[in-house]
């Protein structure tokens, strides 16, 4: 009757939590080490979608919908935030002609 949820259930939990973990890791690291400010952004975008596969999973393990009608009020804050997030990108290269993380200390004063 309902074979998508039997389908995801073949792969165990534990590789959807490695998984997840991973990506969130990477966004991270990504976030932490990086001085572009357009990569930051991507990283936390990922780390977004690292919590999201990480709530589908485990909605689809239990057997119920919330988590899943959780991560789509989730891609709507993360889509207001893209837009939010480039505007301000666009608008600090327009000042400074760089989007290096490190020059932003122009804007204090």
């Amino acid at each position: 009757m309902n074979q998508i949820p039997e389908i995801i259930r073949t792969v165990p939990l534990e590789y959807y939590l490695f998984f997840s973990t991973a990506l969130f890791a990477i966004g991270v690291i990504g976030v932490l080490t990086r001085r572009n400010a357009i990569i930051i952004f991507m990283c936390v975008e990922l780390m977004l979608n690292a919590v999201n596969v990480l709530l589908t999973a485990l909605a689809s393990y239990r057997g119920d919908a919330t988590g899943q009608v959780f991560v789509f009020f989730i891609m709507a804050v993360a889509a207001a935030e893209v837009c939010v997030g480039l505007a301000i990108i666009v608008m600090i290269y327009r000042n400074i002609r760089s989007t290096d993380v490190q020059l932003l200390n122009r804007l204090k004063w």
